[in-house]
C-alpha cells in the first residue's frame, strides 16, 4: 500500500470519481469531497471495501472557506500529512451572458475558481511545512480559448489556468509541483445535456473521433504525479487534438 495521501474535490461522479478510483488502486489514503453526502459515502465505502484503504468523507461546499478550513483540519487529524491535492469540483452554465444574473455568475466562479484558491491556500500551507507536495487542477480547453454561451465557465477555467502557472512559480522553490489538465470533451454527466445528434457532431470535430473517458483523465493525473520535480506550472491540454 502507498504511504501517500490525497484530497480530491468533486469526487462523487465523473472525473473526480475516476481519479479517486485510480489513486485507491495505487493504495493512496483518500479524502473525498462533494455536495451529495450520501453518494459520497457510498463511493467511500466502495473504495474502502475493494482496495482496503482509508477513505475520509468530507461532504460540503468547497467554495466556502469554513468548509475548506474544516476539511483540512479533518485530514490532518484522520489521514495525516497531505501529499496530493486534486482540485476537480466544477459546474457549468450554458446560455447567453446577457441572460445570466449575478448570482448565477457568482456560483460558477465560487465553485470553479474560488474553491481552487481556498484549497490551494490551505493545502499549500501544509505542504510548505514539509517542502513536499503535488497540486493538480482539473481545468478545461475553454479556459484556453473561450466558448460561446459558456462565458462564465470559460472565465473560471481561464482563472484556474493562470492560478496554476502563478502558483507553480511561487511554490517551486519549496519543491511543490502545481500543474493543470485542460480537458476537452469528457464523457461525464456534465455533458449529458447534449442530444445524440449534438454528441455525434461534436465527435466529428475531434480528430480522435470520440469523447474521452473519465478514466483517461485519471491516467493523465497519475502521469503528472509521476512527473519529474522540474515539471511544474504547466497547463496540459488533453482534448484528442480538438482545439
Amino acid at each position: 500500500m502507498s504511504s501517500y495521501s490525497a484530497f480530491i474535490t468533486g469526487a462523487t461522479r465523473g472525473i473526480g470519481a475516476a481519479v479517486a478510483e485510480g489513486l485507491a488502486q495505487k493504495g493512496y489514503r483518500l479524502a473525498i469531497g462533494g455536495r451529495d453526502g450520501q453518494r459520497l459515502s457510498d463511493k467511500a465505502e466502495d473504495l474502502s471495501n475493494r482496495y482496503h484503504i482509508p477513505c475520509l468523507v468530507l461532504p460540503g461546499d468547497v467554495g466556502r472557506e469554513d468548509y475548506v478550513k474544516q476539511a483540512f483540519q479533518s485530514i490532518d487529524e484522520k489521514l495525516g500529512p497531505l501529499d496530493v491535492l486534486i482540485n476537480n469540483a466544477g459546474i457549468s452554465y450554458i446560455g447567453l451572458l446577457t441572460e445570466m444574473d449575478v448570482l448565477e455568475w457568482e456560483q460558477v466562479i465560487q465553485t470553479n475558481l474560488t474553491s481552487v484558491f481556498l484549497c490551494c491556500k490551505y493545502g499549500a500551507a501544509r505542504m510548505l511545512q514539509r517542502k513536499s507536495g503535488k497540486i493538480i487542477n482539473i481545468s478545461s480547453v475553454w479556459g484556453n480559448v473561450g466558448a460561446s454561451c459558456e462565458a462564465a465557465y470559460s472565465a473560471s477555467k481561464g482563472g484556474v489556468n493562470a492560478l496554476t502557472k502563478a502558483l507553480g512559480k511561487e511554490l517551486a522553490p519549496s519543491q511543490i509541483q502545481v500543474n493543470a489538465i485542460a480537458c476537452g470533451i469528457i464523457d461525464t454527466e456534465m455533458n449529458q445535456c447534449f442530444s445524440l445528434e449534438e454528441r455525434r457532431a461534436l465527435e466529428d470535430e475531434v480528430p480522435c473521433g470520440r469523447f474521452a473517458s473519465p478514466k483517461e483523465v485519471s491516467q493523465m493525473v497519475n502521469s503528472l504525479l509521476e512527473a519529474p520535480s522540474y515539471f511544474t506550472g504547466q497547463v496540459i491540454t488533453m482534448d484528442g487534438g480538438w482545439i
